[in-house]
């Protein structure tokens, strides 16, 4: 079992993508961040204030439920966190997420995708997710498709 696991919630496959590319270029563990209820395509859509994914965002106490809650956080010292930002933050199942397992001593490092914007107050926003001696790092955007090389060398200089 590598120390580092990547563990992502991807609605759309873009950032699943950069999740196996970041977890195959650094040797960490994968773990796929799974919504009881699979999000479709009418659920993202952001244009509708109506839609399943702009009524989460609006309400930050909102939290979906997970599929399973068997993620090996235990067996790991650094977390790369990952997923797509939504109105400039992570969807709220990030939090869910966080609260549902012990993190405490552990490093946690954001990634993210994004159509345009960056991380905005992210971090911030999940701090109090997480035990206070949790460490999270607002890290790196993974838009695009970088490299095996540029994502093993970003890894190697946290």
């Amino acid at each position: 079992m590598s120390k580092n696991l990547v563990a992502y919630f991807s609605a759309s496959g873009v950032t699943a993508r950069a999740a196996k590319n970041l977890a195959e270029a650094s040797g960490a563990d994968l773990y796929e961040i799974l919504p009881a209820v699979p999000y479709t395509s009418a659920d993202l859509n952001w244009n509708d204030k109506k839609s399943r994914s702009s009524l989460e965002m609006a309400d930050q106490s909102f939290r979906p439920e997970l599929k399973s809650q068997d993620a090996p956080i235990a067996g790991h010292d650094t977390i790369f966190l990952g997923f797509p930002i939504w109105w400039y933050q992570a969807p709220t199942i990030i939090n869910r997420f966080l609260e549902s397992y012990d993190f405490s001593g552990k490093k946690i490092v954001l990634f993210a995708t994004s159509g345009g914007s960056g991380f905005g107050k992210t971090a911030e926003k999940l701090k109090g997710s997480v035990a206070a001696d949790t460490e999270i790092l607002e890290r790196k955007m993974l838009n695009g498709n970088p490299s095996r090389e540029e994502l093993a060398a970003w890894v190697e200089n946290l």
